[in-house]
């Protein structure tokens, strides 16, 4: 494996600070810009390697390029641990924490490595972050103003993480890894003092009263929620299973290799890769094709001799094995996603794809053709499509491919969509891809959408990847808020009341 002091990701590191760092350097503050200090390391005392030749490097990388005037500083939670790992003579260090009752003993630790100088709280957490299939993350108004106006009192200087939630447009919305992999959701709304949409909430009043005792708070009225609008239902018709368009998916052609290759392997990011095999011989009685433990990452939806014949799905850190049924000769299909790529802690080398052999019945398959699928491309350039089937035409099972269109009432406001009776898959609208829904685990139930992706005279395009099952009447649904609370058991996938 790759470590941080080896010569191939220092020279990785180098070359992007060779084009960050002088972008950087006019605007610092002492050549008249507004930039007083710039952040070197981000929690590194959290990772394994304790590297401290690794973080010497970057001191010195940095101090080249930016010069011996400007603060570098690190952040790490606030442990002696992570700051004994994190931090670097050279380098101030910084804590981050949220809301807690002592705030004093909070800053503790930073003060063993940092006896003098400024208290600093770099993130201070005023909401946490979405896992699918668990409950919406939420902190109470009162608690984080209270949190704050404590470390206000100490004298302390605080960054709030997140002030404004956001979106994981796209594929972007990561994993964690805490004794499982835990995906990340689309929303980013973070129970933030402004929403996902950008809107005030009662948490950033109860945070600007805090403030107005330290200071005085800006002139003239807080800026109001942006406009949003409830467009209400949308039909969408079946465009094609995915099995289907792999010429359009994959215009490449498919990969040949003995063994599955891992998306990296294949120079696959994001997204989906089809891998094909045959069966090596006749299954008359249910045999189980399995994966060892993480051999799937992170989702493999199987079907068997072609278009609809979906037969489940395998998932990391879920079930493993599913028994199939088969004549020698017949197509083997697992499409495989890529829920997100850990991005913090020890296990962040999360390669994706079938990272092991698979094996039907304990002998090993092998012969694989590998398709890494292109779907944004084809959405961009609105390839054309077969010709859709009739609305209301029987729902399938699996990997399948809806539009549909819109017309707004000559206005292009902010908005939600939900998704009634659908499963789990990937939305693009006007070929942006929103991002991924997952009504049927939950928590969240819409899908942000900015006014700024529709056309307010145009008809707005929609595509949607539905990979698991569609609802026999196909259609989404334009809110003017979001549902970001209604969870579901991630083994049963029956929905529970809202928490």
């Amino acid at each position: 494996p790759c470590t941080q002091t080896s010569a191939d990701y220092l020279q990785a590191v180098d070359s992007w600070l060779d084009v960050l760092l002088p972008r950087i350097k006019p605007r610092l503050y002492q050549n008249g810009g507004n930039i007083i200090s710039i952040q070197v390391e981000n929690e590194y005392g959290s990772y394994s390697a304790c590297d401290y030749d690794y973080l010497r490097h970057l001191l010195a990388a940095f101090r080249a390029r930016l010069g011996p005037d400007v603060l570098l500083f690190t952040t790490d939670g606030n442990s002696a641990a992570e700051l004994r790992c994190g931090t670097l003579q050279g380098l101030y260090a910084t804590v981050d924490f949220g809301p807690g009752p002592n705030v004093t003993a909070a800053f503790a630790p930073q003060r063993l490595y940092e006896p003098k100088g400024p208290l600093v709280n770099s993130e201070y957490y005023t909401g946490w972050l979405d896992y699918w299939g668990e409950p919406h993350a939420g902190s109470s108004p009162a608690q984080v103003a209270q949190g704050l106006q404590d470390m206000l009192q100490l004298g302390a200087n605080v960054n709030m993480y997140m002030f404004q939630g956001g979106t994981n447009f796209g594929y972007w919305s990561g994993a964690d890894y805490k004794g499982r992999y835990k995906p990340v959701t689309t929303s980013y709304d973070y129970d933030a003092p402004l929403s996902e949409a950008g809107d005030p909430t009662a948490k950033l009043f109860a945070i600007r009263t805090v403030i107005s005792k330290f200071q005085p708070l800006p002139e003239g009225p807080m800026p109001p929620a942006t406009p949003k609008y409830a467009y209400g239902p949308v039909p969408l018709r079946k465009q094609g299973e995915v099995l289907e368009l792999l010429d359009v998916l994959c215009p490449g052609g498919p990969i040949r290799s003995r063994f599955p290759l891992t998306f990296e392997a294949v120079k696959q990011a994001h997204g989906f890769v089809l891998y094909r095999t045959r069966l090596p011989r006749d299954v008359w009685d249910p045999a189980p094709l399995s994966s060892p433990p993480n051999g799937v990452c992170d989702r493999a939806y199987v079907l068997l001799n072609g278009v609809r014949t979906y037969q489940g799905r395998l998932e990391r850190d879920g079930q493993m094995t599913l028994n199939i049924t088969g004549q020698a000769g017949a197509t083997l299909d697992l499409l495989v996603e890529n829920m997100g790529r850990i991005n913090f802690g020890v296990n962040a080398s999360d390669f994706k794809g079938l990272r092991q052999n698979l094996s039907l019945d304990s002998a090993l398959l092998s012969d694989w053709l590998i398709y890494p699928l292109d779907v944004d491309s084809a959405v961009t350039r609105g390839w054309p499509p077969p010709t859709p089937q009739a609305e209301g035409s029987r729902a399938r099972l699996g990997p399948v491919l809806y539009t549909g269109a819109f017309q707004t009432p000559g206005i292009a406001w902010d908005t939600f969509v939900k998704f009634p009776g659908w499963s789990k898959g990937q939305l693009w609208i006007n070929g942006f891809n929103v991002g991924r829904y997952w009504p049927a685990r939950g928590p969240q139930q819409t899908l942000f959408v900015p006014g700024s992706l529709l056309s307010a005279s145009a008809p707005n395009n929609i595509t949607l990847l539905e990979l698991e099952g569609a609802p026999p009447r196909p259609f989404v649904l334009f809110l003017d808020r979001p549902l970001l609370n209604q969870t579901v058991s991630p083994q049963a996938g029956t929905e529970l009341p809202p928490p």
